[in-house]
């Protein structure tokens, strides 16, 4: 079976044998195509076409040859609509016919959400070979965990050889330092095979510093009246806008259908600005819905600041309109506060009240839902979840962010007691929202995961001390020596650091963990799965208990019964009143006689199902 999308950017094989090569540069006046490594060859024009466009198409090209746009005689470009830059971002783009790969997982339709039990990983971090390859290997394993999607961060080439993916440049080509187009192809197929799903986090809202040529020729690419953390805006909604609207349109339908990925996860969608109707995330999501299915499970996930749930809304039919789920940092942050006693940065939101936040989350999503963010300078933030399933948040205890954005990288196993960790892992994996892990989670790793790139030498210098003065805030690094502490995310030994160690998973401990995840995700499958299918008919409530106490019930269409125990402090927790009903599920220091005394022990968590 053949794959692959028809873009109107960049080099498209022709059945005829030709290459159709085209470029948006909208500022200069010729464009020619200079073929790398072909001695003799002469830079062919292309012909000029309206607003901006050239084209040409040749049969000087086929599937492996690499070339550049020359702009005006001069400058040499590589394509920003390349499939693969075998030579990194500065380098040649090579041709690449995607027809040349056999699909063999044609039956393949995707799996419900309701389903899905998410592992975040990095590729070049997850394994010593740090392939598209050796991520294959492992597939046996994530799949006997339990795991139904995997969640590659971003593999869209990026400068040098190590990056977290987030300053890409050419969001169409993976990165040759994991592997060729068909390599990661071979992943997704493989993973098909085994029933699990392959999202992609993909970043609509800038352009990494390094590597990117379009403002040379293509400056309506960017509008100052919009400003990004990164710098001016992407131009989704000014003059000549609609090319670029396009170009990130077709990247989503391009991942979605040539490499037959189950879902995108788009990168902070509060950066990008736009002030058309409909915006740019509305209207990405109608295309892909309108294209992509409904033949096929495809889903569209986005990590949202504002808390926007309008986003996420459901058909009467419980449908996501738009948006399947949003990354729900409401419920790490309440976490996290509860089993460490951080109560710094953008922690300080939860600090008063953790308990009542988490419960909120449990049942409604965001626990920020329009009040006001201390944190966020007085300014209110979130909106109403009213009508939206838990399945509409994805929950976890770790992920990249929430553990590389720390100045050390730490794991949340080397913060807080093992028995705390547990109790907010046994939370999470029962709970009905679609649970998230980050690598090496399962089994307890204290490899930690840091902030690391690979920039030219001045980009460096400056990424390094503005990565040292993020945490000024934070009470520990309010003294400048302090924060020269902080690794350089330019230091080679700062990735190899963040790899992911194996080795240590046949140890004792880091199996009891392994076994507890695995535990825990079954009984998910077991109990939780089946129930969710009619999730936006889903009722709930919660109740707290001193301050450290959590009772939650859900009830399900078909009227079983879900009940959430929870004590999540240093003491024991009394007049907590269990209801009649089996457990499927008790933490390792939980007796029977003590919930009969109406009396839970420190970091324990129960739960039961009531048919």
């Amino acid at each position: 079976m053949k794959r692959r999308h028809n873009m109107r950017f960049g080099a498209e094989c022709g059945e005829d044998g030709s290459v159709r090569f085209r470029l948006w540069a909208p500022a200069v006046h010729q464009v020619e195509i200079s073929f790398a490594g072909v001695k003799g060859s002469k830079p062919i024009p292309l012909e000029r076409r309206e607003q901006g466009w050239f084209e040409l198409t040749t049969d000087a090209a086929g599937p492996g040859t690499l070339y550049y746009f020359r702009i005006d005689g001069e400058k040499e470009v590589p394509d920003p609509a390349s499939r693969f830059q075998p030579r990194d971002v500065h380098g040649p783009s090579e041709v690449i016919d995607p027809n040349v790969f056999n699909w063999k997982d044609e039956a393949w339709r995707g799996r419900e959400w309701n389903e899905a039990v998410i592992y975040e990983l990095h590729v070049g971090a997850f394994s010593e070979a740090g392939t598209f390859s050796a991520v294959r290997e492992r597939l046996d394993y994530l799949a006997g965990l339990g795991i139904t999607a995997i969640e590659l961060m971003p593999v869209s080439d990026f400068p040098g050889r190590r990056n977290w993916g987030y300053d890409g440049v050419f969001p169409f080509a993976p990165d040759s330092t994991y592997g060729r187009p068909e390599d990661l192809k071979e992943l997704v197929q493989a993973a098909h095979e085994r029933g699990i799903m392959v999202l992609l986090d993909v970043v609509y809202n800038h352009f990494g510093p390094e590597g990117d040529y379009l403002g040379s020729y293509a400056p309506q690419f960017f509008t100052d009246r919009h400003k990004t953390p990164w710098g001016n805006g992407i131009n989704f909604d000014g003059d000549e806008s609609r090319v670029v609207r396009d170009f990130f349109i077709h990247n989503a339908l391009y991942w979605l259908t040539e490499y037959n990925l189950d879902g995108l996860r788009l990168d902070a969608v509060h950066a990008i600005v736009d002030d058309s109707t409909p915006d740019i995330l509305t209207e990405l999501a109608a295309t892909v819905r309108s294209t992509v299915g409904p033949a096929r499970k495809v889903h569209l996930i986005v990590e949202n600041e504002r808390n926007q749930a309008g986003h996420l809304r459901r058909t009467a039919q419980c449908q996501p309109r738009a948006y399947d789920a949003q990354w729900n940092d409401d419920i790490h942050h309440a976490l996290h506060v509860l089993i460490t006693g951080e109560k710094d940065g953008y922690y300080s939101d939860y600090a008063t009240r953790p308990v009542e936040q988490l419960g909120r989350c449990l049942v409604g999503g965001f626990a920020y839902q329009g009040e006001v963010s201390l944190y966020g300078n007085g300014e209110t933030r979130g909106e109403s979840t009213e009508g939206l399933p838990p399945t509409a948040f994805v929950s976890f205890l770790q992920n990249h962010d929430q553990i590389g954005n720390r100045a050390f990288g730490e794991r949340i196993v080397t913060l807080a007691d093992p028995c705390a960790v547990r109790a907010a892992a046994a939370i999470l994996l029962l709970a009905p929202s679609p649970p998230m892990l980050f690598m090496g989670e399962e089994f307890g790793t204290q490899s930690p995961f840091l902030f690391f790139c690979d920039f030219e030498k001045d980009l460096a210098a400056a990424v390094t001390a503005g990565r040292r003065n993020e945490f000024a805030r934070f009470a520990r690094f309010n003294d400048p020596d302090a924060r020269k502490g902080i690794p350089d995310p330019n230091a080679e030994q700062t990735f190899e650091s963040s790899r992911l160690d194996w080795s240590v998973i046949a140890q004792p401990d880091h199996q009891h963990w392994l076994a507890f995840y695995r535990r825990l995700i079954r009984l998910r499958h077991q109990h939780v799965v089946p129930r969710l299918s009619s999730a936006c008919k889903i009722r709930s409530g919660y109740s707290s208990h001193e301050d450290h106490g959590l009772t939650v019930r859900w009830e399900f269409s078909d009227c079983s019964k879900l009940t959430l125990l929870a004590n999540l402090g240093a003491a024991p927790l009394s007049a907590v009143t269990p209801p009649n009903s089996p457990i499927i599920y008790a933490s390792e220091n939980v007796h029977e006689d003590q919930l009969k005394l109406c009396s839970m022990p420190p970091w324990s968590v129960v739960w039961f199902m009531e048919p």
